[in-house]
């Protein structure tokens, strides 16, 4: 018995195969297919186990060194090199300056292996995990609001995902707003942060994710000046701070929400006949009101840290996507490639070679602004390329319209000697070539 103990997994599958071929309640045959090998390698096993018992099957090699073990020598080199030059690399990373600068070619597991025994390196497995202790929840209601997006099959025969968007207010676990969304995007958090204020006011401060949609993660963004996201530039303007957790337990009142409404919301919809994110929307106010009554805990404090918006803080406009462009002189701007026309009047002729902002908004038209100025614009082309053949154009824009068409059609032409063949691959026997040369 003190054998068995003694043998390792794929030796003790053998020893159970054999014993039930030997006992004949299988064929060899049987037992070689489930050991994956060939009948004559399952003839030896019998054997060996009838002439010398279960040490028959245990492997001979057990104990011995292997034939391609790195000399003494050889390790003690690498571990001297280690210790003395790359001691706080990582495994991978000193395997390649020793194979690079020292010419010892090693892999990179008995690299691990050595910087593991000598205390060098330690798995990742062996690592005390990080402890997410609790905090205490805010005070007020309003003070810190957590936001974050889910991406789920929330219809049920729907193989589409979709994204719903919630504000958690940390005080009282209650959903201050909702909205699905095909996607995660700064235009759907605008349309948030549009109910979210429309309804409550603005709260101090959004806690989030480090998601490109709240935080510029570029390695080599400027820390000193303010290059902030279209989001992040929306709650500027509004006097509105945003916070960016470093782990998901951070912010664990928003994903405790989710996982309550992952299970609850797709069944809630198949017993409404839901299918779209149309009628989920109409259908939200209605269970978030429920789910509040629910779930929701009293604030410590009754104070609400909600506040309203000033005469100067313009919704519509703060909450758009803005980005600038430049008025050439022939007063035209693009943008998303379509290329708009801006009136011609005396005002506007100032506005030649001069920076303007496009306001793109989450419903899908979009304004143009000069100094907080309204402009009035009109299309000229889609970025089809398509030329509006109701356009009348004026003599001092005829260049540029000539020029594109000029772009178009030389386009158009290369797309058809694409498409037709030159008369070079056409046979002799051609009817057109025939023709012409009678």
């Amino acid at each position: 018995m003190g054998k068995i103990f003694n043998m390792s997994q794929p030796e003790i599958k053998k020893l159970e195969i054999v014993k039930k071929v030997i006992d004949k309640r299988l064929y060899q045959r049987e037992g070689a297919e489930v050991l994956g090998i060939g009948l004559r390698h399952m003839q030896r096993l019998i054997e060996n186990y009838r002439k010398h018992g279960v040490d028959g099957l245990i492997s001979k090699q057990r104990g011995n060194k292997s034939n391609r073990e790195l000399p003494q020598e050889l390790k003690d080199l690498a571990l001297s090199l280690i210790k003395k030059y790359y001691y706080d690399f990582k495994p991978t990373f000193a395997t390649e300056k020793l194979n690079e600068v020292h010419k010892l070619s090693i892999s990179k597991e008995t690299v691990r292996k050595l910087m593991i025994e000598h205390e060098l390196w330690i798995p990742r497995k062996q690592r005390l995990t990080r402890a997410y202790q609790p905090r205490y929840r805010r005070a007020c209601i309003g003070e810190l609001i957590q936001i974050d997006g889910s991406p789920h099959h929330w219809f049920e025969n729907d193989e589409r995902q979709y994204s719903l968007l919630l504000a958690v207010d940390d005080a009282t676990s209650k959903i201050m707003a909702a909205h699905f969304a095909p996607s995660e995007s700064t235009l759907s958090y605008f349309k948030l942060l549009d109910n979210y204020i429309n309804d409550h006011g603005k709260p101090i401060a959004f806690y989030s994710d480090k998601h490109g949609i709240f935080r510029v993660n570029h390695k080599n963004r400027d820390q000193e000046t303010n290059h902030l996201t279209q989001f992040g530039r929306a709650l500027t303007e509004l006097n509105i701070d945003i916070i960016c957790a470093n782990s998901p337990q951070a912010k664990g009142k928003v994903e405790r929400a989710y996982s309550t409404l992952q299970e609850r919301l797709p069944k809630e919809f198949r017993l409404r006949n839901i299918k779209d994110i149309d009628a989920a929307n109409t259908f939200l106010p209605a269970y978030i009101e429920e789910y509040n009554r629910r779930f929701g805990k009293p604030a410590y404090n009754d104070k609400d840290m909600h506040r309203e918006l000033l005469s100067h803080e313009k919704l519509d406009n703060i909450i758009c996507w803005k980005e600038d462009r430049s008025v050439s002189q022939n007063l035209t701007f693009q943008y998303n490639k379509v290329l708009y026309l801006i009136d011609d009047n005396v005002d506007n002729r100032q506005l030649k070679g001069k920076r303007v902002t496009v306001h793109d908004f989450h419903d899908g038209h979009i304004e143009l602004f000069c100094n907080n100025k309204p402009i009035e614009f009109t299309l000229f082309y889609d970025k089809l390329g398509e030329l509006n053949s109701g356009e009348v154009v004026d003599n001092k824009r005829l260049d540029v319209v000539l020029e594109f068409a000029k772009k178009q059609q030389k386009k158009r032409q290369q797309q058809r000697s694409q498409r037709c063949p030159s008369q070079k691959h056409l046979g002799k026997n051609n009817p057109r070539i025939n023709k012409k040369a009678g």
